[in-house]
């Protein structure tokens, strides 16, 4: 029973890390945003016209990126705010903590590997490959990724 509440604790742990990559993004992206619109404020027109147009034009090439980079991470913030931290279902969904015979998922976002102590957590998509095969799937399920075979053994 001990060992089903720390994976549970992972679980909120996980999607805390899940917050806290978001947030670090979109506090990096925002920073970015306002360096260039400052760039692009202090440009002052010189004799080389050409030479300061283009280099206003890269700065807009380079403000629109981040602007759709921004709105991807918005859309990845309101799909992270709509994952149910309380989830315990018999089947695989969004915001399950996965427990296979080799790792350990939490299906959410794509945030990377979260390292803790008992076990490692990759923090993944619904929509990754790993993440379709395992949605909708229950304890005792085996399937098939990289060549390896998985089973899941618990789910939370």
């Amino acid at each position: 029973m001990k060992e089903i509440e720390s994976f549970d604790n992972l679980k909120k742990e996980a999607y805390n890390f899940c917050v806290l990559f978001v947030n670090d993004r979109l506090t990096r992206i925002q920073n970015q945003i306002k360096e260039l619109e400052l760039a692009l404020t202090s440009e002052t027109k010189s004799s080389a016209g050409d030479k300061h147009e283009t280099g206003r034009a890269m700065i807009q090439l380079e403000r629109e990126k981040l602007g759709q980079q921004l709105a991807e991470l918005e859309k990845t913030q309101q799909l992270l705010l709509k994952v149910p931290t309380d989830r315990n279902a018999p089947t695989v969904g969004l915001g399950s903590l996965v427990i296979t015979n080799t790792f350990v998922y939490y299906i959410a976002i794509s945030a990377g590997e979260f390292k803790s102590k008992p076990k490692s957590v990759y923090c993944i998509s619904a929509a990754t490959p790993i993440g379709k095969l395992v949605f909708g799937r229950a304890v005792g399920d085996v399937f098939s990724f990289n060549g390896k075979e998985l089973s899941i053994i618990g789910i939370i």
